[in-house]
C-alpha cells in the first residue's frame, strides 16, 4: 500500500495514475469531503492532518511506500519521515525544489532541512527535485482574463518550466516499484527554458489576442501580491524566487521526465491549451 501526502495538485494527480495501474493507495486528507474524486477512483481516504502526528501514524499502518508532497512545512513533513520510519515503511519519494541550506529564499531552505532528516532517518529515499511549475502560472489568470497582462520580477529570465502534472507521473512511476531508485536524486523540467515573454507570446496565440507581458522591480512585484491577496512572507519568498529566475537559477532542462516516464514531458503550449479557460 502506497501513502499519498497530501490531495494537492501533485498528490491528487499521482493518486489518479496509481489508481489507473490498480496499485493499492491511500491518501492523507484533511477534509475527505474534497477527496470524493479521488476515493471513486479506488483510493482509500484517510482523514487527517499533517499538524496531528496520531492521524499520521494511524494512515501510515501498513504502508510500504510513501509519496511525501506538501507546502514543505519542515515540522509536518519531519512528522511523516518520523511515522515511516516508526511504521517500517521501505521507501520514501519526497517532491521537492532546488533546495539549499543557505538559500536566501525560506521555504528552499525548510526543504533543505527535511532532506536533512530523510537522509538521517536511515529509509530508502528518493528525491524529485523540480523546476518552477506551469501550475503557477494560474495564479495570473484573472489579471490576464481582465487586463490581457502580467508583470513579473523574473525579468527575462528562462526557466526549465514543468507541469505539476508530469511531476506526478514521475513519482507514481517510482511508487509503484521503487527499489531501483532509491538514493537517486531527479531534476524534473519541462522540455524547454521559457521566459514571461515566452508565456505572453503562447498566451497571445491560444487565445487570440495581445497578452503583454510588464517587467516590474522587486519590491513593485511583492506588493502587486500582497494586494492580490498573497501573504506577506510568501509574497517575499516569491518576489525573491523571481528575481533569482532573471539572474538564471532556474535556467536548466533535463530529459529526466521523458527517461523515467517513458513519454514527453509537457510543453508551456500543451499546458495552456489544457487550461486555456483559466485564462479567458
Amino acid at each position: 500500500m502506497i501513502l499519498v501526502t497530501t490531495a494537492g495538485k501533485v498528490g491528487s494527480e499521482a493518486v489518479l495514475l496509481l489508481r489507473q495501474r490498480q496499485v493499492p493507495v491511500r491518501v492523507l486528507v484533511r477534509t475527505p469531503d474534497k477527496a470524493t474524486a479521488l476515493a471513486e477512483a479506488g483510493a482509500e481516504i484517510a482523514a487527517g492532518d499533517l499538524d496531528a502526528p496520531a492521524s499520521i501514524d494511524a494512515a501510515m499502518a501498513g504502508i510500504t511506500t510513501v509519496v511525501l508532497v506538501s507546502p514543505g512545512a519542515p515540522a509536518q513533513e519531519l512528522a511523516v519521515i518520523g511515522s515511516a520510519a516508526r511504521a517500517g515503511a521501505g521507501h520514501v519519494i519526497k517532491v521537492t525544489s532546488n533546495a539549499s541550506a543557505d538559500s536566501p529564499i525560506a521555504r528552499r531552505r525548510w526543504q533543505a532541512e527535511i532532506e536533512a532528516g530523510l537522509a538521517a532517518s536511515g529509509l530508502a529515499h528518493t528525491l524529485l527535485r523540480s523546476n518552477a511549475y506551469m501550475q503557477n502560472v494560474l495564479a495570473l489568470a484573472p489579471a490576464i482574463a481582465k487586463t490581457s497582462g502580467f508583470g513579473s520580477s523574473a525579468g527575462q529570465g528562462r526557466v526549465g518550466m514543468i507541469d505539476a502534472r508530469d511531476v506526478a507521473a514521475v513519482a507514481a512511476e517510482i511508487a509503484a516499484s521503487p527499489a531501483a531508485h532509491a538514493g537517486k536524486t531527479y531534476w524534473l523540467t519541462g522540455p524547454e527554458l521559457i521566459s514571461n515573454s515566452d508565456v505572453a507570446a503562447v498566451l497571445s496565440k491560444l487565445l487570440g489576442r495581445r497578452i503583454t507581458y510588464r517587467e516590474l522591480s522587486f519590491e513593485d512585484d511583492k506588493e502587486a501580491m500582497i494586494r492580490a491577496g498573497v501573504p506577506a512572507p510568501i509574497a517575499e519568498m516569491n518576489a525573491q524566487a523571481f528575481s533569482m529566475i532573471a539572474d538564471g537559477d532556474a535556467e536548466w532542462v533535463t530529459e529526466d521526465v521523458p527517461s523515467l516516464a517513458g513519454r514527453p514531458a509537457r510543453s508551456f503550449e500543451q499546458f495552456a491549451t489544457d487550461y486555456a479557460a483559466a485564462f479567458s
